[in-house]
Formats: C-alpha cells, sequence, structure tokens
C-alpha cells in the first residue's frame, strides 16, 4: 500500500477511517448488551456475571502500552488491521464458548469465555488509538475537532444501531446472535481496514531503527516514560479533567437503570428513557465539534462536564418517570455536546514525535476514568444511599468542569500552537 501525505482538502482523506469504525462500533455495541446475560448461562452469580462487562476496560487498559508500541513501529493502518483481527476472534471464542462448540466443562467454559471478552477490550485499545492517531494526521487542524466528534459520532452510532442488530440475531438464533452479529462485524472492519492507505507525517522526523542509546534515538524514538517524563503537567491538569469526564460519562450507564428501579419503574420504561439519552446523546456529535474549532475546546469541555454534572445531580431529585426522562435528556445533551473532546484534546497534545505513545499514557488517564466511575457509585452507595453515590460521581463532574476551565486556553484554535514540546 502507498503512503501518502495528508491532504490539502479538509477531512479529504479522513473519511475513510469513518466506514471501518462504523462497523467495528456496531458490532461492539451488539455484543455489550449480551456480555453479563451470557455470563449468567454458565452457572455465574449475577455479581460475578456484572462484573465481566469490566473486562472489556480491563483488556484496553492492558494493551494501551503494546498497542502504542505497535503504531510507532508499523503504523497505524496495520495497527487497526491487527485490532480489529484480534477482536474477531475474541468475539468467536466467547460465541463458540456461549454457542457450546467444543463441550467443555465448567469451569473451563467460563474461562474461555472471560479470555475472549477480554481480548475484545485489548483489540479496541489498539484499534482506538490508531483511529485517533491516524486522524490527527489526516486531517488539518482547523477541522480537527470536528474530525474526532464524527469518529466520536461513529461509535455511538454502533453502540445505538449495534444492539438492534444484535437483538433481530438473537430473535432467531438465542443468544449467540448477539455474538454472531459482532463477530461478522469485526471480520468485515479487517477487510476494510485492508483498504486504508498509510500516511505520513510531514512534521515526524524518520523513525531511527538502531538499538543503541545514542541521542538521535532518544530524539526520534521516545518512550512512554519519557514523554511522561516531558508532559507530566498537562497529564496532571488536563489529563485529570479527562478522567473526570470519562468517569462521569461511564457512571450514566448505571445511574438511570439503578434510579429507574429504585423508582420502580419496569425494564421497559427504564429502557425507554435510556434510549431518548442515548438518541438525544447522537444527535449533538457535529455541533459539538463544530463548537470546538469555531469557539475552542475549553467552553465545550467545560460545558459538556457541567451538563452532565447537574443532569446526574438532578437524578435523585425525581419521583416519575416523567421527570426521570427529564433528567436523562440533560445528561444526554452534556454527554454528546463533549463527544470527541478527549481525542481533540488528546490529538493537540500530542507531539508529532512519539504521537502514539502520548496518545496512549492519554488514553490509561480515560480507561482509568471509565472504571473508577462506578466503582465511586458502588463505594459511596454502600456507605451511605444509592442517592449520595449518584451526588458524589456529580460532584467529581464538577471537579473536573473547574480543571478544564484553568487547564484549557480561552478561544478557537487547538490547545497547543505548534508541535513542540509543552514542558
Amino acid at each position: 500500500m502507498n503512503q501518502r501525505s495528508p491532504s490539502s482538502k479538509p477531512l479529504a482523506n479522513a473519511f475513510q477511517i469513518y466506514a471501518p469504525s462504523l462497523i467495528y462500533a456496531i458490532g461492539l455495541g451488539a455484543i455489550m448488551p449480551a456480555i453479563a446475560t451470557a455470563s449468567t448461562r454458565f452457572g455465574a452469580s449475577l455479581a460475578l456475571a456484572a462484573s465481566t462487562v469490566t473486562l472489556i476496560g480491563i483488556g484496553s487498559l492492558m494493551a494501551n502500552a503494546p498497542a502504542a508500541q505497535l503504531a510507532s513501529r508499523a503504523g497505524e493502518r496495520l495497527t487497526m488491521i491487527i485490532s480489529a483481527f484480534v477482536g474477531t476472534l475474541g468475539v468467536t471464542l466467547s460465541w463458540a464458548m456461549v454457542a457450546g462448540w467444543f463441550r467443555l466443562e465448567a469451569p473451563v467454559d467460563f474461562a474461555g469465555y472471560t479470555v475472549g471478552i477480554l481480548m475484545i477490550g485489548m483489540a479496541g485499545a489498539g484499534f482506538n488509538l490508531a483511529r485517533q492517531s491516524y486522524l490527527a494526521v489526516a486531517v488539518p487542524i482547523s477541522h480537527r475537532a470536528r474530525a474526532m466528534s464524527l469518529l466520536g459520532g461513529m461509535l455511538r452510532i454502533g453502540a445505538f444501531v449495534g444492539p438492534f442488530f444484535g437483538a433481530a440475531a438473537q430473535s432467531v438464533m438465542g443468544l449467540q446472535g448477539a455474538f454472531a452479529v459482532g463477530a461478522v462485524c469485526m471480520g468485515i472492519a479487517v477487510v476494510v481496514s485492508l483498504f486504508i492507505q498509510e500516511l505520513v507525517d510531514p512534521n515526524s522526523p524518520p523513525r531511527v531503527e538502531s538499538t543503541t542509546t545514542n541521542p538521535i534515538e532518544i530524539v526520534t524514538n521516545p518512550t512512554m516514560t519519557s514523554l511522561a517524563k516531558e508532559h507530566w503537567r498537562i497529564l496532571l491538569s488536563s489529563g485529570l479533567g479527562v478522567l473526570c469526564l470519562t468517569a462521569l460519562r461511564a457512571s450514566r450507564t448505571a445511574v438511570i437503570p439503578l434510579w429507574a428501579e429504585h423508582l420502580g419503574l419496569s425494564p421497559a420504561q427504564a429502557s425507554l428513557i435510556y434510549g431518548v439519552a442515548g438518541a438525544v446523546d447522537l444527535i449533538m456529535f457535529y455541533p459539538s465539534g463544530l463548537m470546538m474549532d469555531r469557539k475552542g475546546r475549553r467552553v465545550v469541555a467545560v460545558s459538556c462536564l457541567t451538563g452532565l454534572a447537574l443532569g446526574t445531580a438532578v437524578v435523585p431529585l425525581t419521583t416519575s418517570s416523567a421527570w426521570l426522562m427529564v433528567a436523562a435528556v440533560l445528561i444526554g445533551l452534556g454527554n454528546g455536546f463533549g463527544a470527541g473532546i478527549v481525542m481533540t484534546l488528546g490529538a493537540d497534545y500530542s507531539p508529532a514525535v512519539g504521537r502514539p505513545k502520548f496518545l496512549a499514557l492519554w488514553r490509561l488517564l480515560s480507561d482509568t476514568g471509565m472504571l473508577t466511575g462506578p466503582l465511586l457509585i458502588s463505594a459511596v452507595t454502600a456507605i451511605s444511599s444509592l442517592a449520595f453515590g449518584v451526588w458524589a460521581i456529580a460532584a467529581l463532574g464538577l471537579v473536573g468542569a473547574s480543571i478544564f476551565a484553568r487547564a484549557l486556553p480561552p478561544g478557537p484554535g487547538p490547545v497547543v500552537r505548534s508541535n513542540t514540546p509543552v514542558k
């Protein structure tokens, strides 16, 4: 495959990334609602079944550093192909365990199932990092936020549409239908990724393959440790804001269903409320990118976290399905308004030299937030009540908004005005 430099036309090279992203996201969206339910088929308790969903995040955390090394050495295109292939293998392994293809005895079958789910999370780390790094090069800075928001929109569309494809397949094949859809979609993503053209960043010097620790190699091939030391101020300021944001985002998937159950609503009513919030979230992704490019990153980041925090804080005050719907819509608006903000900030801060490794550090903070958010709610709820657990995560959102208000510069354009390292 020939290499190409970024086009002078905004988004000209970027659109080829959206097709595999959307297909991959649909596959992931199809299996996510089925992960916990499938676990119970192996005799797992409800608590253990619920915890299997976290394997996606754990796998992503484990694979961030290896994915960065692969992208640095082999390029974003090959990283996407390999990651989608690993994801396909992971879904197929889980599908095989659920369908009983090998007729293994317990607990070997459940162990195989969990390994498959872990592989899906690991694949997602490489696929997402490669897409973000690819777009950072493919798109001019003036359109970066819109490109990242569109990428975030593909994830949202996949998460919204995927469960419907999974449900349709389950009506024919049973529970294993969701995994069949996931395997097919991720397999198609592998094929589509083969047609992506590798891009060359004109600002990045050629890679040095020498194994010696000479000054030239240190400059042209930095390690994740050296990048963390060089950019520690960014990671401990805007990076912590990202952690707060992703923690709040991850928590919203638990807050609405849990409070709906607290109010005594039926599962159908809870699903409807959550679905409406998802639809509102979905329609906001492009306005978010447009606002980021024209008004700046700070106004979007602060507004997103403030809206999410306020919407979440209102949830414990609701006493009926109608008022819970209002709170859910506020949450959807806040979350949708920040579509692509994490990826955009990561691309803005990432240096031309060592970009995939820096983005892996950025994703470590993001993935950590995804895991710690629900844990914070659980811990506070265990000590006090569900209402205080929800308010605790809302307070964390306001902390993140204040961090972004101080750390991000005002006005349009990227938060870093040049490719020189920020110290």
